[in-house]
């Protein structure tokens, strides 16, 4: 019933696919630098001073920017349906990354240059070992996060775009991983921060994909019938459950779905992503968000 997840056979991949996927993330970047980002030309400055004007609390602005966001976000993939029998799969995919995208920029972009600008509510810093456990804890979560890129080609309306009912590899564990993976990933990046602005983000981000899993089960459900509500028996939200309680049942060779390239570059993009913390703060701060 279920499809298997993170399946990736070089035989099976085009060339002129992935040439045309290099090109249109190239396009997309270059827009969104051009149409948001550069303050010269772009609205995503004005749209933060919008939010701004709100409230002078950068809690409140968080919060807001992470609502909006999970507004559009969230709604959009609500009327994917009817959409897509409006413009098409591949036209409603492009509408929904280029809407999305600039939102999502512009939230993590704020988040980086004001999370040390709340009140302070705790210390850990200096506690032994918990660096450690929080560093292992956010490379943990991306294995959880990354399944929305299960279907790369897809994301980017080169290859038709579907509504998937994945079930093998992290699957297994969670059927909503990327909603576990964020929760992992505020809990420590709120743990390490520790202030008021870290909290207000945790709350927003960990609020809107709560609702994501809820309203993802209802898609799924609505596209599919009895065939998700078999697939909804044998998988959990809360992880390892399914697997506990014996309703998902693991083969002997199960932990050959974790050796794949999709979770080896999630690997890597994972470490390089640490290592570039410096070079995104700096990115970030050159912006007047």
């Amino acid at each position: 019933v279920g499809e298997d997840s993170a399946a990736f056979e070089l035989k099976d991949q085009s060339v002129a696919s992935w040439a045309y996927f290099a090109g249109i993330l190239g396009a997309v970047l270059v827009a969104l630098n051009v149409l948001w980002i550069d303050p010269s030309t772009g609205v995503g400055t004005k749209f933060l001073d919008a939010v701004a004007s709100v409230s002078d609390s950068h809690e409140v602005v968080m919060l807001l920017l992470t609502i909006i966001f999970a507004v559009v976000h969230s709604g959009m993939a609500s009327l994917r349906e009817s959409g897509e029998k409006i413009v098409g799969e591949r036209v409603y995919r492009v509408l929904f990354a280029g809407i999305s995208l600039p939102l999502a920029v512009t939230t993590i972009v704020y988040f980086i240059n004001h999370r040390y600008d709340g009140t302070q509510l705790w210390q850990v810093q200096g506690i032994t070992g918990i660096h450690e456990l929080l560093w292992f804890s956010s490379f943990i979560s991306f294995f959880f996060l990354y399944p929305s890129t299960f279907n790369l080609l897809e994301v980017a309306a080169v290859d038709k775009p579907k509504l998937h009912m994945w079930e093998t590899g992290i699957m297994r564990i969670t059927r909503h991983p990327q909603m576990v993976g964020q929760v992992i990933w505020c809990l420590a990046h709120t743990l390490w921060i520790g202030n008021s602005v870290a909290v207000a983000a945790s709350v927003g981000l960990i609020s809107h994909h709560l609702f994501g899993a809820w309203n993802g089960d209802r898609r799924l459900l609505s596209r599919y019938g009895e065939a998700f509500e078999v697939l909804k028996k044998r998988t959990s939200v809360m992880p390892f459950a399914a697997i506990i309680d014996g309703r998902q049942k693991l083969p002997k060779d199960y932990h050959k779905e974790f050796f794949r390239l999709p979770y080896v570059a999630i690997t890597m993009l994972t470490l390089g992503a640490y290592f570039a913390h410096p070079l995104m703060q700096a990115s970030s701060y050159q912006l007047p968000w």
